[in-house]
């Protein structure tokens, strides 16, 4: 069984209102990864495999961090992101809710397009929120199933769900976790013969300086 590393992106294109638009690092997220691949080097952290989504700001991060795996990594469709704008956008269509402009007018937004997306009322929407909680769950064990240690880049609204899963919240609490992921942070999962238990959620050691607070980042 696998010890599994979670590790969100690092800062993406904070100004973007689109898919597509989004999925690239900043400077600060190709630093922030940079960052962390020195810190897992310096532990002598040394992973088995290494995982990624397809996405581009997944496989930048993980070329950044640069992690100590004799394989190549692994990219899986699974460890993509939900389609956070294009939901976004249907519901401001369908359901006159804007699209928010700042971090703060998130913390409504966020576990309002859950529930509408988890209840069916998002018409149109790219996977039904059943699809990606069945998908993240799946590849979760699939990932855990393995032998050694394994470090999987994703996005935070994964890394929200499979806090979801393992430690069975509801929505609102799934919210909040989502919302308190920062760029570049790390969440770890040990599988137990009774499923997976949450041993690390949100670390950033590579980022808690007084020399890099500015570096901290959610969006």
């Amino acid at each position: 069984m696998s010890f599994i590393t979670l590790v969100r992106h690092g800062q993406a294109n904070s100004a973007a209102r689109d898919e597509g638009g989004y999925d690239r690092l900043s400077p600060l997220g190709h630093e922030q990864a940079r960052w962390l691949g020195d810190w897992f080097r310096d532990g002598g952290e040394v992973f088995s495999r290494v995982y990624t989504g397809t996405l581009r700001r997944h496989i930048e991060t993980a070329e950044g961090i640069a992690p100590n795996c004799s394989e190549a990594p692994m990219r899986d469709a699974r460890l993509n992101e939900m389609e956070y704008f294009t939901l976004a956008t249907l519901i401001q269509e369908q359901h006159g809710i804007p699209l928010p402009e700042e971090r703060e007018a998130f913390i409504t937004h966020l576990p309002t397009l859950f529930t509408l997306w988890q209840e069916g009322k998002i018409e149109g929407a790219p996977e039904t929120f059943t699809d990606f909680q069945t998908r993240v769950g799946d590849v979760l064990q699939d990932i855990a199933a393995g032998q050694g240690r394994a470090l999987v880049v994703t996005s935070g609204g994964l890394i929200g769900m499979a806090m979801r899963i393992v430690m069975r919240l509801d929505i609102a609490a799934m919210s909040h976790a989502c919302l308190s992921i920062e760029n570049s942070s790390l969440h770890r999962v040990q599988p137990l013969s009774t499923g997976l238990a949450l041993t690390q959620f949100n670390a950033i050691p590579h980022l808690d300086t007084p020399a890099r607070q500015h570096a901290r980042s959610h969006i």
